[in-house]
């Protein structure tokens, strides 16, 4: 599988393609927007690993420009020094599958690539059709119909729909969405609230996802509380924090725990974001 690395930091680069090089994949490098956005739209990778603030076009703009193309499917991790949770939200309303925050672990970014590519390349059975009114979900192809009309959604969307259609009615919190659809028993809770709404939006009124206050969301749910734009800023729950873990290179030399950062050893990882573009 070939996955595209665009960041303007050679470091960062470099750290992320010996993990991932590691783990089977040939990597793609580029330092700015204009080559990433020719490298896209040859539609030659199976995933897309995108600086926000390289040079313009960004790694949001990329995004955008990839969701409103023939090739909307394609899965996307967006790399920032940007921290806050409004940032966070906006590169994940922009289209994005994930969202990392520099300085990163690696190795967390080498599982989180393992996560998605798993996601969207399911195991070749044959799964049954999921249905819920005029919503119609076929697993084997990927493709999801609202009255025999094709509704395009990225591949975290996809997978979110797919585990609320085949457990309806039934209430999971965040921290629980974020186990089943994005196989991590840790991150930012923001990111399946967000997602939600993404979901609320593209099937407009055949969506069924309730907001049941204190608990998390369910498919179906007609007893649960006020399905509103307010009822999603925390989905009735606390968010948390990702931890952090660091990896080892080949020599057995402790690698820093986090990459992006101003300083390369691991006794003390800058957590200072670089300047941006």
């Amino acid at each position: 599988m070939r996955i595209l690395v665009a960041d303007d930091d050679p470091v960062v680069r470099e750290v992320v393609r010996r993990y991932l090089e590691r783990d089977g994949f040939t990597v793609i490098e580029t330092a700015d927007g204009p080559a990433s956005a020719e490298v896209l739209a040859r539609n030659e990778i199976d995933l897309a690993i995108l600086d926000v603030m390289m040079p313009p076009p960004d790694g949001i703009d990329l995004v955008r420009t990839v969701r409103g193309g023939p090739h909307a499917e394609l899965p996307i991790i967006l790399l920032t020094a940007l921290g806050d949770e409004d940032d966070r939200v906006l590169g994940l309303q922009s289209g994005a599958d994930d969202y990392v925050t520099k300085p990163f672990s690696p190795k967390e970014l080498a599982l989180r690539v393992a996560s998605v590519l798993r996601r969207v390349r399911p195991d070749s059975g044959t799964a049954p059709v999921l249905r819920s009114g005029p919503v119609e979900l076929r697993p084997d192809a990927r493709t999801v119909q609202i009255a025999g009309s094709p509704v395009e959604l990225t591949a975290r969307e996809f997978d979110l729909l797919a585990f609320l259609l085949a457990n309806q009615q039934r209430v999971y919190s965040r921290n629980e969405l974020l186990a089943e659809v994005w196989g991590w028993n840790f991150g930012d809770l923001s990111t399946v609230t967000v997602h939600i709404k993404r979901l609320r939006a593209k099937l407009g009124a055949a969506h069924r996802i309730d907001t049941v206050w204190g608990r998390g969301y369910a498919w179906g749910r007609i007893e649960s509380g006020p399905d509103s734009e307010s009822a999603d800023t925390h989905g009735g729950e606390r968010p948390d924090s990702t931890p952090r873990e660091g990896g080892r290179t080949d020599s057995g030399r402790v690698e820093s725990a986090r990459v992006g950062s101003s300083r390369t050893d691991a006794s003390e990882p800058s957590t200072r974001p670089r300047d941006a573009h």
